[in-house]
């Protein structure tokens, strides 16, 4: 399961990227996001860290801070705060994404994100490949 969440999360990458050059930047931001879900429910999956099966996991991330290695552990309060309008904008108030998510705020995000996952392979990827479970 946990390597198969990661390379759904790279796969959300790639997919926030096209929609950046594309100009579509609520869907950057918000494969951006699902990207570090992803990411996330991998290592927890691959540390043996139960969470709760519901689409935000930053509760359960910033409670097994303790258990977290380095360089994850530092993030974690970063890690847990990459949340924001995205797709569906302010519904609340009529205000769509379009007129919420700027072109500079997308590549913010995607950038916070590919560090963020980056940082997660360091420890994930290595864990994965004693298991068997990761091939280059």
């Amino acid at each position: 399961m946990s390597a198969d969440y990661f390379k759904r999360s790279h796969s959300c990458l790639e997919e926030a990227g096209a929609a950046l050059a594309r100009g579509d930047h609520p869907l950057c931001v918000g494969r951006a996001q699902e990207a570090l879900g992803m990411a996330v429910k991998s290592l927890l999956r691959a540390l043996a860290i139960e969470y709760p099966r519901v689409h935000d996991v930053s509760p359960a991330l910033l409670s097994a801070r303790g258990s977290l290695p380095e360089p994850v552990k530092s993030r974690v309060e970063e890690l847990a705060s990459v949340r924001g309008p995205a797709m569906y904008g302010y519904e609340a108030v009529g205000v769509p994404a379009s007129e919420v998510v700027s072109e500079s705020y997308a590549r913010e995000v995607l950038r916070k994100v590919e560090s963020h996952v980056k940082a997660i392979s360091r420890v994930l990827i290595p864990a994965l490949k004693g298991k068997g479970y990761w091939k280059d």
